[in-house]
C-alpha cells in the first residue's frame, strides 16, 4: 500500500470519528461500511455480527461497543425514512476490521489503523496512571515533613518521629513495616512506599493529614499524644478500606516507583529529540 493511500485513508478514518457528550469516541457503522469497501449493508451486517461474537468471546459486553440507534435519511421528493444504524467504539471498529475480507485494501489498512490507535490509547492511559502514582508517592513525603515540623514546634523535639510513622503503618496494614517489606520483597534500604499501590499511598497521606490537622487544632504538646492520634487515624482509614472490600496487607506491590519515574523521563527525552515541526509550504 503506497504512502499517499495510507495518508488518505488515515485522514478519512479520523475525519469520520465523532464524540458523545461525555467525550467517548465513536464511528457510525454506515460510514465504516463504505470506508471498508462494502457496497451492501446486508453484507456488512454479517461482518458486524461476527465482530460482536468476537467481542463477547474476548470477555467484553457487545452492548458496550455496538450501540443500536436509528438514522434518518433523505428520500426522493423530499421524503425521509429511518434506517438502522450502529454506534461503534474504536474497539468495535477494530473487531469489524479483523472479521472483514482481508483481500480488501481498506480492511488491511483498518486492521492496522485501529490496532495502533487502540495501543496508543492504552499507552496514554498507562502513562496517566503512572503519573498519578508518581504524584501520590511524592505527596506523603511532603506531608511527613509537615508532621515532623508540627511535632517539633509543639513538643520541642521529634526524636520519636520514626516510631510514630512506624506505628501508623502498623495501624494501617495490621502488621509492621518490616513485615510488609518482607511480604512485598522490598529491599531493607528502600522505603515501603516506593512499592505501594496508589490507593495505599493516598490512604497513608490522608491519615497523616488528619493527624497534622488535629495536632494543631487541639494543641497536642507531647509526642505520645500525637502518636496516639496518628494510630487512631490510620486505624480509621484502614476500617474504611476494609468496609469497601480493600484489605491493605493483601494488596500486591506495584512496580518500583523509581523505575516508573526513570521510564517516564526517558520517554520524554526521546519524544523531544525529534519534535514535530510546522510545515513551511
Amino acid at each position: 500500500m503506497n504512502k499517499n493511500l495510507v495518508q488518505t485513508l488515515t485522514y478519512t478514518f479520523e475525519g469520520h470519528a465523532q464524540q458523545t457528550e461525555t467525550g467517548v469516541e465513536y464511528w457510525l457503522a454506515r460510514d465504516i461500511q463504505h470506508l471498508l469497501g462494502y457496497a451492501e449493508w446486508r453484507n456488512f451486517v454479517l461482518v458486524i455480527s461476527k465482530a460482536k461474537t468476537s467481542c463477547e468471546v474476548s470477555g467484553h459486553s457487545p452492548s458496550d461497543h455496538f450501540v443500536d440507534v436509528n438514522k434518518t435519511i433523505a428520500m426522493p421528493k423530499g421524503a425521509s425514512k429511518d434506517v438502522p444504524e450502529i454506534m461503534l467504539t474504536r474497539y468495535a471498529c477494530y473487531l469489524i476490521a479483523q472479521n472483514g475480507d482481508p483481500r480488501k485494501s481498506e480492511i488491511a489498512f483498518a486492521q492496522t489503523y485501529f490496532a495502533v490507535q487502540t495501543r496508543k490509547a492504552e499507552l496514554i492511559e498507562q502513562r496517566m496512571l503512572d503519573a498519578e502514582r508518581i504524584h501520590a508517592r511524592k505527596k506523603p513525603t511532603e506531608t511527613e515533613k509537615d508532621i515532623s515540623k508540627v511535632i517539633f514546634e509543639q513538643t520541642g523535639g521529634n526524636q520519636d518521629f520514626a516510631l510514630i510513622r512506624s506505628n501508623g503503618d502498623l495501624a494501617l496494614f495490621g502488621q509492621s513495616t518490616q513485615a510488609m517489606k518482607a511480604q512485598w520483597k522490598v529491599p531493607d534500604s528502600r522505603p515501603l512506599a516506593d512499592f505501594a499501590p496508589t490507593i495505599l499511598l493516598k490512604a497513608k497521606d490522608f491519615a497523616t493529614e488528619i493527624t497534622i490537622f488535629n495536632a494543631r487544632q487541639h494543641q497536642m504538646d507531647s509526642e505520645g499524644k500525637i502518636s496516639k492520634e496518628h494510630i487512631t487515624n490510620n486505624k480509621a482509614v484502614r476500617n474504611t478500606l476494609l468496609e469497601r472490600g480493600i484489605r491493605p496487607e493483601k494488596l500486591t506491590p506495584e512496580e518500583d516507583v523509581k523505575k516508573v519515574e526513570r521510564r517516564q523521563h526517558s520517554d520524554d527525552k526521546k519524544s523531544l529529540k525529534k519534535p514535530d515541526t510546522l510545515d513551511k509550504g
